[in-house]
């Protein structure tokens, strides 16, 4: 295991060299006094501060104000630092989209990406009121949460656990919908929304909530993405025709990838704990938990250690 002053410093090293490369190309003439931090420490402090042993943002800031002064001199109050965090969305997402074009799958090259969706629920579902993201949110059905009222994310793996890309819509979008989006802007203009990040196959493994034969062969003529997706159990004749078991199993294995990495997201980074007021903010601190993932697989790599090894990574 690391010290966390370690693991911390080669964060903020790693971020500080990106935006030395990245934020040229950026339009910094902000009007207004010269902010407390810098973009690096901001991104930093954001990435950070995801980690599961804080339960929430408020939580780690009073952590941040008794153990990081030192580190940070000139840690603004807390509104301050979530206004901050919020302006520098952007450059959190282009880190996380940096260090997945650096981490390359293991062996030959990728085959393929696993694509999954998963819930986020961000209050009660039986909750009266519209909430503080009323329009944005709504309630939908997963199997993890049952009936909840919050997002539907959608995520985007290589078979060794690389996050190349993420979107998300309400709870009610379906699978088939936030797919066809997702792989509709890498395929045209990923610039419209660059959390999709860059494709590193063809070849999609879904589950049965994006089945679709019509669908599958749209995705292939018009964004050159195929599908690899077992059909539906169905008695119809035109359907296509039911898998072998082996296949079945061997797609049920190469899923779990992605089932583990919504794991650490949900959990060690704590995506089931986001009760958001504002949707900035909710996509910054998304952002950062990604950004969070990719770089713990990159330093995971550096050491010699299993890539999603993260529980072990820090000696709290």
């Amino acid at each position: 295991m690391l010290d966390f002053d370690t693991f911390l410093t080669t964060l903020y090293v790693k971020v500080d060299d990106f935006c030395k490369s990245f934020l040229p190309l950026q339009a910094q003439n902000r009007p207004g006094r010269k902010p407390s931090l810098s973009v690096s420490e901001v991104v930093t402090l954001s990435i950070i501060g995801q980690w599961q042993r804080w339960w929430s943002e408020r939580d780690f800031y009073r952590w941040a104000k008794h153990h990081l002064q030192a580190a940070f001199p000139t840690l603004p109050s807390r509104p301050q630092f979530n206004r901050l965090q919020r302006q520098n969305y952007e450059v959190m997402v282009y880190f996380f989209v940096s260090l997945a074009s650096q981490l390359q799958p293991t062996g030959t090259g990728c085959a393929y990406e696993a694509l999954d969706a998963t819930g986020v629920a961000t209050r009660h579902a039986k909750r009266r009121g519209s909430g503080h993201l009323a329009g944005l949110t709504d309630i939908g059905y997963s199997n993890r949460l049952g009936w909840y009222h919050g997002f539907h994310l959608l995520v985007s793996t290589t078979p060794d656990g690389i996050i190349t890309g993420y979107g998300f819509g309400s709870a009610s979008a379906k699978d088939q919908t936030l797919a066809e989006t997702f792989l509709g802007l890498r395929a045209t203009d990923a610039s419209r929304l660059p959390s999709v990040g860059n494709a590193k196959s063809d070849y999609y493994v879904m589950d049965k909530g994006f089945e679709g034969q019509p669908r599958h062969q749209k995705w292939q003529s018009e964004y050159g993405a195929k599908v690899v997706c077992a059909p539906k159990r169905s008695r119809n004749p035109h359907t296509p025709p039911k898998w072998p078991k082996a296949l079945r199993r061997w797609v049920a294995s190469v899923r779990q990838i992605i089932e583990t990495v919504n794991g650490k997201l949900v959990h060690t980074f704590r995506l089931d704990s986001e009760r958001p007021h504002d949707l900035v903010g909710f996509m910054a601190r998304l952002a950062a938990k990604v950004a969070l993932h990719n770089f713990c697989f990159w330093f995971n790599r550096q050491l010699g250690r299993d890539s999603l090894a993260f529980a072990e990574l820090i000696d709290w």
